[in-house]
């Protein structure tokens, strides 16, 4: 069985994205390639148990077994070395994709702390989207803990304007802030 956003984007979001980009083929429209989630953990470096933890909580997140990810130099201000692992990312597609983005904007997102909407700032030139988390609690999978979590997906439409739209559609509860300051 298909992912519930999958079904409702193919079916409604796509017809309407054709229609309103006035694009000839449903093979032009914007669409997620990916989601990618990082997590760094700091406090690794001091406690082995911490990052033990955190792959924890990130694969209850986003159902899959994360991947830890080690430093790639020595750094003596942190008192990192080479080698050692500093955080964990998961690289999310397909079902379990448009699963967790319905997951982070149905149920996350607006359980986050006064919340006043997603910035179109957020947006590169090239399609894709970052979003800065800086508390798990709002994720209802997990308990409560303060390690910063960083989600990004991608897009291969090469412009902003098309990928911001697409995001609209696919984020209906959500509401987008300008990109003024």
């Amino acid at each position: 069985m298909a992912a519930r956003l999958k079904q409702i984007f193919n079916d409604k979001i796509v017809p309407e994205l054709k229609k309103k980009l006035e694009l000839k083929n449903t093979m032009e429209v914007p669409r997620i390639l990916k989601i990618t989630v990082n997590m760094g953990v700091g406090e690794a470096v001091a406690d082995k148990k911490v990052m033990d933890a955190a792959t924890a909580d990130m694969a209850k997140i986003t159902g899959q077994k994360p991947a830890v990810t080690k430093a790639k130099k020595s750094v003596a201000t942190f008192k990192v070395r080479d080698g050692q692992a500093i955080g964990c990312k998961v690289t999310l597609r397909g079902d379990r994709m448009y699963e967790f983005l319905d997951r982070l904007v149905s149920i996350a997102i607006p359980r986050i702390r006064d919340f006043r909407g997603i910035s179109t700032r957020s947006f590169d030139g090239r399609g894709n989207y970052s979003l800065g988390v800086k508390e798990q609690i709002i994720f209802p999978e997990i308990q409560y803990d303060q390690i910063d979590q960083f989600v990004a997906w991608t897009s291969p439409s090469p412009r902003r304007p098309e990928t911001i739209s697409m995001a609209a559609h696919c984020s209906k509860p959500l509401t987008f802030r300008s990109a003024s300051r």
